[in-house]
């Protein structure tokens, strides 16, 4: 199965990595690439690397690993190749629920903030578990719940309430469905993995206003909900969402993720 539909497609993969990078991605990043280079990998696999923020954060980090950074949107794999050129790292357009790669070719998958979208997770973990080699590590990063993470949450209520007959629901259906831990080992064990670690990461990331409502209105899969609502209703959103985050403006604001760590 393909993962069709990619819900990228009308993101301006620009703002996405420029606004909701610093904002939501960029502190889970650093907890990825410290835990990655504890793992001593030769060869990793990050699968939904988007823009490449976590891409580059491997890169970063103290290990000469080489990394396959993989995304189904040609659009943000292109910005991810702009932003880092480097001969340890290669770039290709993939579906992570049908990996183009043989059976034990990774020591290492990573995952952070996509698995939340695909059709089939069951088969998106198989799939990583398939690539690792025996012993290697999968390393999945998924929101907790919405209400444990009051940026977006405030961002979704402030939309929704400019839309009261038909409020979006792109948060709870879109990045935070993924968020019972019970589910997520149910999940990974069913697709094979035997030993799954899960830790909830509490962190807290630094608002501006105004930029964090560019990235989540502009540069994040809600703007089309709320073009579809209304086709001249980004700047309502952008001047609600921004409202709304204003408590926050300049000050650090709680995050809360779930990181997983499934050994083949």
């Amino acid at each position: 199965m393909t993962e069709t539909g990619t819900p990228f497609r009308h993101s301006t993969p620009e703002l996405y990595d420029r606004f909701m990078g610093p904002l939501l991605f960029e502190p889970y990043a650093k907890v990825v690439a410290e835990r990655a280079a504890l793992l001593q990998p030769d060869r990793i696999l990050e699968t939904a690397a988007g823009t490449g923020i976590v891409t580059r954060a491997l890169h970063r980090a103290p290990s000469q690993a080489h990394i396959v950074a993989t995304d189904l949107n040609p659009a943000m794999l292109g910005v991810a190749a702009q932003n880092l050129r480097s001969d340890r790292v290669t770039f290709q357009p993939a579906d992570a629920q049908d990996l183009p790669f043989d059976d034990d070719s990774f020591d290492l998958v990573v995952c952070q903030f996509g698995v939340m979208f695909y059709p089939d997770k069951v088969r998106a973990h198989q799939e990583a578990r398939r690539v690792l080699r025996v012993n290697g590590h999968y390393l999945l990063v998924t929101f907790d719940r919405l209400e444990r993470n009051p940026v977006p949450n405030a961002a979704g209520t402030a939309v929704a309430a400019l839309f009261p007959d038909d409020p979006p629901a792109y948060m709870e259906r879109g990045p935070f469905s993924y968020a019972d831990p019970g589910l997520i080992q149910r999940d990974l064990l069913a697709a094979g993995f035997t030993r799954v670690q899960l830790e909830t990461v509490a962190l807290t990331t630094r608002v501006s206003a105004s930029d964090a409502a560019q990235g989540l209105v502009l540069g994040s899969p809600f703007r089309s909900e709320i073009e579809r609502r209304d086709s001249s209703g980004l700047d309502r959103a952008l001047d609600a969402v921004t409202a709304a985050l204003g408590r926050w403006d300049g000050l650090d604001a709680p995050m809360s993720a779930h990181v997983v760590t499934s050994t083949k």
